[in-house]
């Protein structure tokens, strides 16, 4: 008969002669000392019930357990430790099968390779996502994974940080069995275990360790090395990877916890956690909450079949949702959805989207000329000209021809959202959809929040966001919003460089030198001069390299020539002496005087005042919190992780030292505009960060 109770957040309930444990602390199963304790008090019990012939752990709720509780990382370790625990779950006197209903991620994905069996549920998915915070394994996954589905695919699902589904984790040798409701099935296999008599022990498994084996290994672990080598954890996860291959279980265990623990403490894995809790934060919109209503969107028209555009298309194709693409022309539309099928086609080629799946994707699109094309749409988003005055007539005819209810949105970079918003005469459901170029890749969107802007819509863009796989950051109404305002900082200080007589491999050389994958001036060639002359001519601002540049037709590699010369299709410049003769004869007129300056020197030129224009941001309310900003520049501009951003690496600095830097700059180049912003002269003096600031704004329900 079941016997059904609880050895706190454990639920322990016998059926038939399996002792089911149930991890139930919501909301998700996080494995905190309280539950590592119940699950080892259960386990003992089971194994000391004569009732009892084997054991299931399962999840209670939606998914099996997301793994460590985070909010301990950083404070003083307690017991039981989980690698204790999952060395009790292999030694048991009785076979231990997980039952995994949904995401066993991290430190909940060890503990069913602990187990002598696992049994996935349809929705069941397995995953090791400690790399994204700076960490590698820690509970002997690094050993186990290897030992169950390889050591290449597991140094390579770990890497990733992805997700295994249930049907992948079958194929690759980590699931027995998948069922509907994989409770009954892993009783059953437990107590067909039980009757053996004898069980699998992961630990106990040979690892593949033929010449094949390492020689591929080699490979994964060098490309690793390659893209993510100035991640700490790259290295770690390559020793431990190697560990499992070459070492007895018991010291390759010990190895990893060596390397975990090391990693845990070090400024990387601080970062990285900062960015983790930002991304939940970001999710979290002054002014909304669980009760705030959404619209529903079941159809999409993006007006304009350019690259954003057809890239916006692409995303929400991507993700099953309806596209209508519109354009004013046949030829223009025509050209458009070639280009997506182009797209789609590449992707194939490449192994990244299955034929089925991208024939799925095009399916959702469809095309048509004229804005009367919007009637039937819930969502509009305008991606033409970066024209003022095109937008206002665009926005003026799609307000009449939408359909109530109908959200419209804009995906301008930095015009005035409000006076967009204005034309249409619905201004309650328009908002700013910043899409980042390539839309279809990208992962952030940055949310424009107009002065007008329904909560209801507002709400809606956030869910959309979310269903198309995107980061939403909202921003206020300002040029440039979050990011590209600060983009044009460090446009101003990289032109000031450039103008002294330090060239533009010199300074690209310094950005890329401190995590970038690439330069100031690369970036400003593959955009395209002429977007950055236009927006300059219409708003002002410092460029004069780049103006005189896109008036002599040097617009970037798409003339071949820019900051950079691209011979014949090249798209990786090379230095051209004419740019930095026109740069010495442009800061000689302005009265620049030149100056040589070190990477050090120069990052400190560059970043620090992107710094102090981002505390206006904060102050001005663009922004909602300094952690938005980071967010903004590691998922749209390629800001280093590892730094946590730029607002986490003016806190690592010291804000008294920022201040002091931008002083002297100030006083050094005679330019007022970089005297430090009030806030961050007032955080400084206050000895406190940015860090400081949110928790602050977060106290007092602002953010």
């Amino acid at each position: 008969m079941p016997r059904d109770d609880k050895t706190g957040p454990v639920g322990y309930d016998v059926r038939d002669g399996v002792a089911v444990l149930t991890l139930d602390a919501p909301p998700v199963n996080a494995l905190s000392a309280a539950l590592r304790a119940a699950l080892r008090a259960a386990l003992a019990r089971a194994n000391a019930d004569p009732a009892v012939r084997a054991v299931v752990v399962t999840g209670a709720g939606k998914l099996f357990s997301a793994g460590a509780d985070i909010t301990e990382f950083g404070k003083p370790a307690r017991d039981p430790a989980l690698p204790e625990v999952l060395a009790a779950i292999e030694a048991s006197a009785k076979p231990v099968v997980a039952a995994v209903t949904g995401a066993a991620l991290g430190g909940g994905c060890e503990l069913t390779l602990a187990c002598h069996a696992r049994v996935a549920g349809r929705r069941a998915s397995f995953g090791l996502p400690e790399v994204r915070l700076g960490l590698i394994p820690g509970a002997g996954g690094t050993q186990r994974l290897p030992r169950l589905i390889g050591p290449v695919a597991a140094f390579e699902t770990m890497l990733s940080g992805r997700s295994l589904d249930a049907g992948a984790a079958k194929t690759a040798g980590l699931a027995e069995a998948v069922a509907d409701d994989p409770l009954p099935r892993a009783c059953a296999l437990a107590r067909d275990l039980a009757a053996a008599g004898t069980w699998p022990v992961t630990s106990a498994h040979p690892v593949a360790a033929d010449a094949g084996t390492r020689a591929a290994l080699s490979r994964a672990t060098e490309e690793a090395m390659r893209r993510h080598g100035a991640l700490s954890n790259t290295a770690a996860l390559i020793r431990a990877t190697e560990a499992a291959l070459a070492l007895p279980f018991a010291e390759g265990l010990a190895l990893e916890r060596a390397e975990f623990a090391a990693l845990i403490s070090s400024p990387q894995a601080r970062a990285l956690r900062h960015v983790f809790f930002a991304e939940r934060q970001a999710a979290k919109v002054p002014g909304l909450d669980a009760a705030t209503p959404t619209r529903p969107v079941a159809r999409v028209a993006v007006i304009g079949a350019g690259t954003m555009g057809g890239g916006i298309a692409t995303a929400f194709a991507n993700a099953g949702i309806a596209v209508t693409l519109i354009e004013t022309s046949d030829e223009l539309l025509s050209r458009g959805i070639e280009r997506i099928r182009a797209g789609y086609a590449t992707s194939v080629r490449r192994g990244s989207v299955s034929e089925n799946s991208a024939e799925a994707a095009l399916a959702q699109i469809s095309g048509a000329v004229g804005l009367q094309a919007v009637a039937g749409a819930d969502l509009v988003i305008e991606a033409a000209f970066e024209d003022m005055a095109v937008k206002r007539a665009i926005f003026a005819e799609i307000g009449r021809a939408a359909g109530p209810g109908a959200i419209l949105a804009t995906n301008t970079s930095y015009l005035d959202v409000d006076e967009i918003a204005a034309a249409s005469g619905r201004a309650g459901d328009v908002l700013g959809l910043h899409f980042f170029s390539p839309a279809n890749v990208m992962r952030l969107l940055e949310v424009v929040r107009g002065g007008a802007t329904r909560p209801e819509v507002l709400a809606t863009a956030m869910a959309l966001a979310k269903r198309i796989g995107k980061l939403a950051v909202v921003s206020g109404v300002g040029f440039g919003f979050i990011g590209n305002r600060m983009l044009a900082a460090r446009t101003r200080a990289a032109e000031r460089l450039l103008l002294a007589g330090n060239p533009p491999g010199r300074i690209d050389a310094a950005v890329t030198g401190f995590g970038f994958r690439m330069g100031s001036f690369a970036m400003t060639d593959l955009a395209g001069l002429d977007i950055g002359w236009r927006a300059r001519k219409a708003f002002g601002g410092f460029a004069p390299v780049a103006d005189r540049l896109a008036e002599m037709g040097r617009l970037g590699q798409k003339t071949g020539r820019g900051f950079y010369l691209y011979p014949e299709g090249a798209r990786t410049g090379t230095a051209d002496p004419e740019v930095a003769d026109l740069a010495m004869t442009l800061g000689r007129e302005l009265g620049i005087a030149p100056e040589t300056l070190d990477a050090a020197a120069m990052t400190e030129r560059l970043f620090l005042p992107m710094v102090n224009e981002a505390a206006r941001i904060l102050d001005e309310g663009i922004a909602a919190r300094a952690s938005d900003i980071d967010l903004v520049w590691i998922n749209g501009y390629g800001w280093p992780v590892w730094t946590g951003g730029p607002m986490a690496w003016a806190d690592d600095i010291g804000l008294r030292t920022v201040v002091a830097k931008l002083d002297a700059q100030a006083r050094q180049l005679n330019l007022p505009e970089l005297a430090p912003a009030p806030l961050l002269r007032r955080l400084a003096a206050e000895g406190r960060g940015f860090a400081g600031f949110d928790a602050e704004r977060r106290a007092e329900g602002r953010a």
